[in-house]
């Protein structure tokens, strides 16, 4: 039974009789859609690939640039935007198109997603980018299902397991910060995270527990505090730690913005950084560079993070093997000025 018209393309008639289903329903495979057995999609899905059929996007044109997606909760933070300076590097040498779109932090923000994978694909786009947490499962499957590269930067939680992900050395990273402040003396380390659900964030506090039990200093769970990698936890942070019967002589910030919030926090108590409270965040950032004091912080490569997650996509896109669906990149421990021995 031939499956292509006189032109070489497969009919979608053709391959309804092949599998013994409804030409409607091959288009809903086709398109995504969720109304059809996973038996089903599964047989309609090895006649479409054994036809050698192509969507909409996979048969864009060649004579114009690729064109990536990329997805951010929000681009007010140096995070987001050292990230984005990465993509865009690699895109200028790889001569490549950015679509930018922010989602917000919520789900809901979403709406229709599975129409806007299709879109994306019949308007031929390469792959997406996302560096939100308002995809879920879900939703990444939305891209998935049509074949769309997709490479997730830094997740909250971790991706399926067909899902590339591109991160940092969380968990070496919490080590190197603990360990650089037990080498300096001090025993009472606290530790102010991001969500406590957050991979990265757990992975940090697994590295700053660890580098504890590995010098016989006993984990204090009253000194570990979770919340959002922002601003405002790091001052309700310090303001709890401060009610503490034993008050800590360091903390070890999940992130730049929470380190921040404490040195906020302290400034206005008349505590001194790092006379009476040693410091030390996570990511590099600027705000690292241009605090006052200057923050002792473990950098990730936020820059090369991007650039690595260009590349995958369109590694994808031209149907290379991937030797792994996690790429992480080293994180390194930067001292400035707010780590001293304890008092």
């Amino acid at each position: 039974m031939t499956l292509t018209t006189p032109d070489g393309k497969p009919t979608l008639a053709a391959i309804a009789r092949l599998t013994g289903v409804s030409t409607p329903t091959v288009s809903k495979v086709v398109n995504g859609r969720e109304d059809v057995s996973a038996e089903t999609r599964a047989k309609v899905l090895a006649a479409l690939e054994e036809a050698g059929y192509r969507s909409p996007g996979q048969r864009r044109s060649t004579t114009g640039p690729d064109v990536v997606d990329v997805a951010f909760d929000s681009v007010n933070s140096n995070y987001a935007s050292t990230v984005l300076s990465g993509i865009l590097d690699y895109a200028a040498e790889a001569g490549v198109e950015i679509v930018l779109s922010v989602t917000g932090p919520a789900p809901d923000a979403l709406l229709d997603l599975g129409r806007k994978a299709q879109r994306m694909v019949d308007e031929g786009r390469a792959g997406v980018i996302v560096v939100t947490s308002a995809f879920s499962d879900a939703h990444l499957a939305a891209f998935r299902r049509r074949q769309l590269p997709v490479v997730v930067i830094d997740p909250l939680n971790p991706p399926p397991a067909d899902v590339v992900s591109v991160g940092a050395t969380n968990w070496s990273g919490g080590r190197a910060a603990a360990e650089h402040l037990l080498d300096l003396g001090h025993r009472r380390i606290a530790y102010l995270g991001g969500p406590d659900s957050a991979e990265c964030n757990q992975a940090r506090l697994h590295g700053y527990m660890s580098a504890l039990m590995s010098r016989g200093v006993e984990f204090t769970p009253e000194l570990v505090i979770h919340g959002k990698f922002r601003v405002e936890h790091g001052i309700a942070g310090l303001t709890a730690l401060l009610d503490r019967p034993e008050r800590p002589t360091a903390i070890f910030a999940g992130n730049d913005a929470i380190a921040v919030g404490v040195l906020r926090e302290a400034r206005r108590r008349g505590i001194r950084v790092p006379e009476d409270l040693s410091l030390v965040g996570f990511d590099g950032t600027v705000l690292a560079e241009d605090s006052v004091p200057a923050l002792t912080s473990v950098a990730q490569p936020l820059h090369d993070m991007g650039r690595a997650a260009l590349r995958t996509v369109l590694r994808q896109a031209r149907g290379e093997q991937l030797d792994s669906h996690r790429v992480e990149l080293a994180t390194q421990l930067v001292v400035r000025e707010s780590t001293a021995p304890p008092a």
